[in-house]
């Protein structure tokens, strides 16, 4: 059986930590930032961690 190919998207948007933890990237980040707060865009920042209902998915996906 061939190899799993990783998803080549899902890769440039997740990582995995050295814990093995699954990290993104924030959404409503790009654009319209005139509205939201300085609070709110200083936390779209900073990475989080893919929720738990997802992880499988995405594990899945990188091929993990």
């Amino acid at each position: 059986m061939p190899k799993m190919k990783t998803r080549r998207s899902a890769a440039k948007r997740f990582r995995k930590t050295g814990s093995g933890v699954l990290r993104r990237r924030r959404a409503f980040s790009s654009h319209i930032l005139t509205k939201k707060s300085r609070k709110r865009k200083r936390r779209l920042r900073k990475p989080t961690n893919v929720s738990k209902a997802d992880t499988k998915r995405v594990k899945r996906m990188l091929g993990l």
